[in-house]
């Protein structure tokens, strides 16, 4: 690094890991840090991260695990319903957008559980959707997938037996970008007013150019070069180019404005981290409610990978008092 290097090039050493999580990096020697499109057949059979059944959806009776299908402009989108069983008043709903990198991931897979323990512990319905992946559906077949489950989900609010103004989107990684996405598209199109939203180290930036991205290659989980693929498999040619739609990278939003109270967060120490700071302070910008947190020495999915890390147990802590804050619960 030479002095004559502007703020937006100067690139300094990456952030260490927390010691817990670094330790449960050298674990995971399997589980590449870069991603590549050939290597995207091998990631869909799991690398050790298996779909839950209906039984463990069920988690001992606490839901009621149905499967539907909403209509949609690309054919029929796969829905994953749990109902929260028993007589105790339901706050709301949870619509949940599963993560992947745009390329892999199912509405029953294991990064969903940190959102589906939320939904237990404050009594919340979910719909989690089963969205089309890219690269075989690129932009814009996933957005429109995630909308129009949104759509069914509100519409089908009292059977479901909840009040369709206490809907909460969330959504990690891939599917936090695909959640903000799906948010603007409802703010704009006059859609479903949403509760609030919950983006998990969402997805946001195409352009791929912060300093995190360059400080991170090569290291923790998904790093520059994995995001590349992802973000290419959506959008092909036009990734990185001046025509690539917010309903596809959210941080191409002009206007942040009038969106539903906002919780992200992040860690310190992968690509995603510099692009969801700068997402919150934009909200913030634009007078609207954001909670930001920035787990330090965290990588990208450290929640899921290293699950008994004291950051992990303590990053889950937040969530439900400020959803209950912002539903008035």
């Amino acid at each position: 690094m030479t002095t004559t290097e502007s703020d937006s090039t100067r690139v300094g050493p990456p952030p260490p890991f927390d010691p817990e999580l670094a330790a449960a990096l050298e674990t995971l020697a399997d589980l590449p840090s870069t991603i590549t499109a050939d290597l995207i057949p091998l990631m869909r059979e799991g690398m050790g991260l298996r779909d839950a059944s209906d039984e463990e959806l069920a988690r001992d009776g606490a839901f009621e695990v149905s499967e539907r299908t909403a209509p949609g402009p690309h054919g029929d989108v796969p829905l994953l319903v749990l109902k929260p069983t028993g007589s105790r008043p339901l706050l709301g709903a949870l619509y949940y957008v599963h993560g992947g990198g745009m390329v892999m991931g199912t509405n029953r897979g294991a990064d969903s559980t940190k959102a589906f323990d939320l939904a237990q512990e404050l009594g919340l319905v979910v719909v989690s959707v089963d969205y089309r992946l890219a690269p075989e559906h690129q932009h814009p077949v996933p957005v429109d997938d995630c909308y129009a489950g949104l759509l069914w989900t509100v519409e089908h609010a009292d059977e479901l037996g909840f009040d369709p103004e206490r809907v909460v989107i969330g959504g990690a990684s891939a599917g936090g970008g695909l959640a903000a996405a799906t948010t603007l598209m409802a703010r704009d199109r006059g859609g479903p007013a949403l509760a609030a939203q919950l983006l998990f180290c969402p997805m946001l930036d195409d352009r791929n150019e912060s300093v995190s991205a360059r400080q991170m290659v090569g290291r923790g989980i998904w790093d520059r070069t994995s995001n590349d693929m992802g973000w290419t498999a959506l959008l092909g040619d036009e990734r990185g180019g001046p025509e690539v739609s917010p309903y596809a990278a959210p941080a191409r939003a002009t206007d942040l404005s009038g969106l539903p109270p906002t919780y992200l967060d992040v860690g310190s120490a992968e690509t995603f981290r510099d692009e969801v700071v700068a997402y919150a302070s934009r909200i913030w910008a634009a007078g609207g409610e954001a909670e930001l947190h920035v787990w330090p020495g965290g990588f990208h999915g450290f929640e899921l990978l290293a699950p008994n890390a004291l950051i992990s147990r303590t990053a889950s802590g937040p969530r439900g008092p400020w959803l209950r804050r912002v539903l008035g619960a």
